[in-house]
C-alpha cells in the first residue's frame, strides 16, 4: 500500500514538473518571439503577441493603431530570456534588456505588459501594459 502511494506522489510530482517545464519553455518562446518581431519591426506580428487588452490600452492611450504605438513605444530590443517564472496561467520573462508580463490564452501565451522596470517595493514600472 505505502510503495504505491509514493509511486504516485513520485508519479503526480514528475508530471508537475513536466506541466511546468512546458509552460516555462511556451512563454519563453513567445517572449523570444516578440523580441525577435521587435528587432525586425514587423509590427504585425509583434501586435499580434500582445493580449487583447494590452494592445486595446496600446491604442487608447496613443491614439494610434497598434502598428504605429508600438514603435513609438520606445521599448528596448532584447536578445536574450534570462529567467522565466511561471505562476498558473501567468508569467513573467526577464530578458537582457527587458521583463515582460505574459497571459496563457487558448492559442498560446500573450504579452500583457512589456517595457517593465522593476521598482524597490512597488509595483513593476511598464511601457506598456493592459487595462
Amino acid at each position: 500500500m505505502r510503495s504505491g502511494l509514493l509511486a504516485a506522489a513520485l508519479l503526480g510530482a514528475l508530471t508537475a514538473c513536466g506541466n511546468l517545464d512546458a509552460r516555462e519553455d511556451g512563454a519563453a518562446g513567445a517572449a523570444s518571439r516578440f523580441e525577435a518581431s521587435l528587432r525586425a519591426t514587423d509590427t504585425v506580428r509583434s501586435c499580434a503577441a500582445l493580449a487583447p487588452g494590452t494592445r486595446d490600452e496600446l491604442e487608447q492611450t496613443a491614439e494610434l493603431p497598434c502598428a504605429r504605438a508600438l514603435p513609438e513605444a520606445g521599448l528596448p530590443p532584447a536578445e536574450k530570456v534570462r529567467t522565466v517564472d511561471v505562476y498558473g496561467r501567468q508569467a513573467r520573462v526577464v530578458t537582457d534588456k527587458d521583463t515582460l508580463f505574459l497571459s496563457a490564452f487558448p492559442g498560446g501565451w500573450k504579452i500583457t505588459a512589456a517595457g517593465c522596470t522593476a521598482r524597490p517595493e512597488k509595483p513593476y514600472q511598464c511601457l506598456i501594459k493592459g487595462g
